[in-house]
């Protein structure tokens, strides 16, 4: 993602440089699901508009400018972003995958979370399920809290059932996890093919899913203070930075 650059940049102190990064973390959040031709576009209008007004671009002028570029959220699609995207950073927080850098519903398109990962357990295997689980929390929390799932944890070969369903492939038949003949190295390029043929190994794979979304389901009813807060903060903000989505899911962890 391209950050978009502020017009302040004269740092005086510490204070300062502080605030300068904050403010970028805050718009970088707004800006998820943008091109970096949007962002291009929506600066240059910015910098236009401060001259205009013979002033320094403000953080307010590019704000405006990423809101300007997307339609409303319609009510009950925003709640259902918020849901989904909330249940995502609820379960990637409670199995200590990584930081939860933003969460953006603002875009008419669907959520956006932007994640990081730890990498001292990445080649385990409980992060591979622990990823399984969190890749599923959307399609989770939509159905613990709407009763119903949308297409939208599905759809394309980037989505989250996408995802899920390779890595869940990838762990029976290349690393080293499968349920039958775990030390078979068996790589295909297109799983969906394999699947189609292969009763057995569809079920094995779909038992996987089923197992990490009911899994999903159990943290989000355990922390479900923590998961309603962020996702009221979330609809009600449409965007949260990191520091506003670490505070909330702080402020629910768990005694050991």
């Amino acid at each position: 993602m391209t950050e978009p650059q502020n017009g302040n940049t004269a740092v005086a102190d510490g204070h300062h440089a502080h605030s300068v990064n904050e403010i970028l973390k805050r718009l970088a959040t707004r800006a998820m699901g943008l091109t970096g031709a949007d962002i291009e576009r929506i600066v240059r209008e910015a910098r236009l508009k401060a001259r205009r007004g013979k002033r320094a671009i403000r953080y307010e002028d590019i704000e405006d400018g990423i809101r300007g570029n997307r339609p409303p959220v319609p009510y009950n699609l925003r709640w259902r972003f918020a849901f989904h995207e909330a249940g995502h950073a609820v379960v990637h927080h409670a199995l200590d995958l990584g930081p939860v850098r933003g969460l953006n519903i603002d875009t008419g398109q669907g959520g956006y979370n932007l994640v990081g990962f730890h990498v001292w357990a990445t080649d385990a295997h409980d992060w591979y399920e622990n990823m399984l689980t969190m890749l599923m929390a959307g399609r989770s929390a939509e159905q613990l809290m709407l009763k119903r799932v949308s297409s939208g944890s599905a759809g394309t070969d980037d989505s989250d059932l996408a995802r899920a369903t390779r890595l869940a492939f990838d762990m029976e038949r290349t690393l080293g996890f499968g349920t039958e003949h775990p030390l078979l190295y068996r790589p295909h390029r297109d799983p969906g093919t394999v699947l189609d043929r292969d009763a057995d190994l569809a079920s094995r794979v779909h038992a996987k899913l089923e197992g990490a979304l009911d899994r999903a389901a159990a943290i989000l009813r355990r922390r479900r203070p923590t998961f309603n807060a962020l996702a009221k903060a979330l609809f009600d903000a449409l965007a949260l930075d990191e520091t506003a989505v670490l505070q909330i899911l702080t402020d629910g962890d768990l005694p050991p």
